[in-house]
């Protein structure tokens, strides 16, 4: 049976189709008397965030206990890059409040949690909300702790360490560890209010706005001790709060990957395998591949690490380019390394032009002659489901 927002349509002959491999969009799986519970909450939801109601449609498969909401129309394939520009979808920036130093507040201008929904609901993927997660103040929180992530990696302007160490500020932080006696939130915060005193690889950047955004959405924006707590617990269960926030096995393409760290898994971020090309969700983690076999010996040059802020723009960790990359920016800063481009404005020379059909090519997976690998990396669902051991050993 369809919906479309609360009209009832039956399906035609033949039948509408379960959901499957093939579905797409954010699918709750529940117990067939919980369907409609969530039906009525996804419904204010959808409401509450303004989206339109003849696109979403809505399809249960209640002999398997399913749900699945998933957005129509889209003219661009998987890609989510260009959602803001269609009008009929009325997608508006928001701006938030943010902490800044000295205990003041800034307004920020950041993407909207209706952009984030939508690109969940894009086809290219399937978001699932199953067992306690199987309701939609899971889908609420995992939606705001991405604009959370995303709002931190807005305005940010941390030092490039040139191949060298990286430097942090010594009153809260030891060569990437917080000092004991500060708590980590202070820690984390002051990489934001005083980004001068840091330099750091954009793969620490990465596991930085992660920490910072995921603990920062349930400790300040939702106020929920315990689960700000339990996060908390998961990203110093080492006392080595940005060591292994992300699952091992999203390294396992390097040569030196040892296979017995596949199975480690991340403090607080999981992997999402096989998202189609172009396919970003504002607050992914993704990487772009140098598959220069000479440039990508270069420390600092392997790849890139990029954080989707939605919009059709990545993170500027470093404000090289107005704070933000494009994705056909990104693609080409990444390919223009073969080149020997590794500053945009003193190798500007070196570079050269990529036509239309190379930014589609170099969308591909490197298997396939491309530079972004087909995983995303985003947040557990704290709160909604079991989360997985840190303590257990790998193994063969």
């Amino acid at each position: 049976m369809l919906t479309f927002l609360g009209v009832v349509c039956e399906a035609s002959t033949p039948p509408q189709a379960a959901p499957s491999t093939e579905a797409y969009g954010v699918q709750f799986s529940c117990l067939p008397s919980q369907l409609d519970h969530v039906s009525q909450d996804m419904s204010r939801y959808l409401q509450q965030l303004g989206m339109p109601a003849d696109l979403i449609q809505e399809t249960f498969d209640r002999a398997q206990g399913t749900v699945t909401y998933s957005l129509l129309g889209s003219k661009e394939g998987t890609s989510t890059l260009s959602l803001g520009l269609r009008p009929e979808l009325s997608i508006q920036d928001e701006v938030v409040l943010l902490p800044a130093k000295n205990h003041k507040m800034r307004r920020v201008t950041t993407v909207s949690k209706k952009e984030v929904l939508l690109a969940l609901l894009h086809p290219g993927r399937l978001t699932k909300f199953k067992g306690k997660a199987c309701e939609v103040k899971a889908l609420i929180d995992h939606v705001g702790v991405r604009q959370n992530t995303v709002l931190w990696t807005e305005l940010l302007e941390w030092g490039w360490p040139e191949g060298g160490p990286a430097e942090w500020n010594v009153r809260y932080w030891r060569s990437g560890t917080p000092t004991p006696d500060v708590p980590l939130h202070e820690a984390l915060n002051d990489m934001f209010f005083q980004q001068g005193k840091y330099k750091m690889g954009c793969y620490a950047a990465s596991k930085v706005v992660f920490a910072q955004g995921t603990l920062d959405y349930y400790r300040r924006v939702k106020r929920d001790p315990a689960t700000a707590r339990t996060v908390e617990r998961r990203l110093l269960s080492d006392k080595e709060p940005l060591v292994d926030l992300e699952p091992r096995r999203m390294w396992n393409f390097e040569t030196d990957f040892d296979p017995l760290e596949l199975q480690r898994p991340g403090k607080v971020l999981r992997l999402i395998d096989s998202v189609a090309a172009k396919n970003f969700v504002p607050g992914d983690w993704a990487y772009f591949l140098n598959t220069d076999l000479r440039t990508n010996q270069k420390t600092g040059y392997e790849g890139s690490n990029a954080v989707y802020l939605g919009r059709n723009r990545f993170d500027d960790y470093y404000n090289d380019n107005r704070h933000y990359y494009t994705y056909q920016e990104k693609l080409n800063e990444v390919y223009q390394w073969r080149n020997d481009v590794f500053s945009r404005r003193r190798d500007f020379a070196k570079m050269q032009p990529l036509t239309a059909q190379d930014y589609e090519r170099l969308s591909a997976t490197p298997e396939d002659g491309g530079l972004v690998m087909g995983f995303r990396v985003a947040p557990y669902l704290f709160g909604y489901e079991d989360l997985p051991d840190l303590t257990a050993q790998p193994t063969d």
